[in-house]
């Protein structure tokens, strides 16, 4: 197995967050990619390698290219407006609001654009933020284009993580969706049918979004119930696609304190949706935060129940890419994340 890595993710370090009325300590910190990428190499599974540069043709295919252009520009934006702060959104666009898809109504100032492009204030920027989105961006397709040379499976260290991303928003740390991408890649280097799915606490808002009118990605999400857990707007069962894309979008929400007991048989149900559709290959946007001890998560899954994850998605017998997403339990999480590869791989 290869693993691709770049230590540009380090640029980002956004040092505080707002949660719950106040500013507390970051929780999507560089530690996470490093502890991920080191535990890879002390269970010796293989090379990291570092990622190609890529175009943004593929990430203009699934987000409004206007939106990536306003990630690329926003800190000199925020500079330019006098700020040195980091820069994150404090208005947002509601129903009845101006609509992203419509050029003539972005907003000139740089605090309009934040929330024009948002939904929550997590996404934040910092001197070289854009640099690590276009990092992070570039290792998801450098592991699709393994898997479409012909790997059976690879894993793309990403950070900044993807899957809260949609076509025409950031939000929950995420700017360019890696995991769209990836499915994408895969698509234009020939794959007619792509699976994603998510194994991320929180629901793959912004992947879902970005696939809910195709055909051609199937996108299956296993996520704590939108009623009493961010990003609570979506991620319902009746969710199951819409025109084209109808029954090509599965969720799965789980009750908080969901352990093994009740995670595996959704991981089941998901795993059959996604064998019955039949898949050229497979992206797993991986989240570990499933962990009994992350702090902003209420899932009891255990170290030992990570590598069964992986040997459960390994019964696909399909090309498998794992994508870094989320997971906060830092002194854990290289364990956790590295455990599912170990399972895949049948260790």
């Amino acid at each position: 197995m290869k693993a691709i890595y770049s230590d540009t993710h380090k640029q980002h370090g956004v040092r505080t967050e707002l949660m719950s009325g106040r500013m507390v300590p970051a929780f999507e910190t560089p530690d996470r990619a490093e502890l991920i990428l080191a535990r890879f190499a002390e269970q010796r599974l293989g090379p990291a390698l570092a990622p190609t540069e890529q175009s943004l043709a593929t990430a203009h295919t699934i987000h409004l290219p206007r939106y990536i252009e306003f990630l690329s520009q926003a800190w000199a934006d925020w500079q330019a407006a006098g700020n040195d702060s980091p820069c994150m959104p404090s208005v947002w666009r509601a129903p009845g609001m101006a609509d992203a898809t419509d050029p003539r109504k972005e907003p000139a100032t740089i605090d309009g654009k934040l929330g024009f492009w948002s939904f929550d204030t997590s996404s934040a920027f910092v001197t070289g933020t854009w640099d690590a989105i276009k990092a992070s961006y570039d290792v998801a397709l450098t592991g699709a284009d393994l898997i479409a040379a012909g790997d059976a499976v690879a894993f793309a260290v990403c950070r900044p993580p993807g899957h809260h991303a949609g076509s025409t928003f950031m939000g929950g740390y995420c700017f360019i969706n890696n995991a769209a991408a990836a499915a994408q890649r895969l698509i234009e280097r020939g794959a007619t049918r792509v699976a994603i799915l998510d194994v991320d606490y929180h629901h793959g808002n912004g992947t879902q979004e970005i696939f809910y009118n195709r055909a051609d990605v199937l996108v299956a999400n296993i996520h704590a119930d939108p009623m009493f857990e961010y990003p609570h707007y979506i991620g319902f069962a009746d969710e199951a696609g819409r025109g084209r894309g109808e029954g090509f979008n599965l969720n799965l929400p789980m009750p908080l304190g969901t352990s093994w007991t009740g995670y595996a048989p959704a991981l089941d149900i998901a795993l059959d949706r996604i064998s019955h559709y039949g898949p050229d290959a497979v992206v797993v946007s991986l989240g570990v935060d499933t962990f009994e001890c992350d702090p902003i998560s209420s899932f009891k899954l255990k170290t030992c129940d990570f590598p069964r994850i992986g040997e459960r998605i390994a019964s696909l017998g399909k090309p498998t890419l794992f994508v870094m997403e989320g997971g906060y339990a830092v002194a854990d999480i290289g364990i956790n994340a590295v455990g599912v590869l170990e399972g895949f791989e049948g260790r």
